[in-house]
């Protein structure tokens, strides 16, 4: 329909690249959440059926951040990290294996 399909697919990649990287930017390491989890629980449950995908998710994503919290708080007692922090040790190896299993994959 007059659209050039290779510029449109570049377009689309750079604008949700940068889309991504404002929302990272704005809620910080937490969104490793929001990526490193539904992965994991994709993996754990061997189904991308969104009718358990969705709650493992839910739950998966809660689970994970109250691990956090409690890590945060906990280990450098009595003063506390940033959840932001033990989130990104935790996620940021999680994504990277994420980007390292696809390329070979492919």
């Amino acid at each position: 329909m007059g659209v050039n399909i290779r510029r449109f697919r570049a377009a689309l990649i750079l604008l949700s690249s940068v889309l991504s990287a404002c929302v990272t930017a704005f809620a910080g390491p937490v969104s490793f959440v929001g990526v490193a989890v539904p992965h994991l629980m994709k993996r754990l449950f061997g189904t991308a059926k969104p009718i358990l995908m969705i709650p493992a998710c839910f739950l998966g994503g809660g689970a994970f951040c109250l691990l956090c919290d409690l890590l945060a708080r906990m280990l450098f007692r009595p003063s506390e990290l940033s959840i932001s922090t033990v989130t990104a040790i935790f996620g940021a190896p999680i994504v990277i294996g994420m980007m390292l299993h696809r390329k070979e994959r492919t």
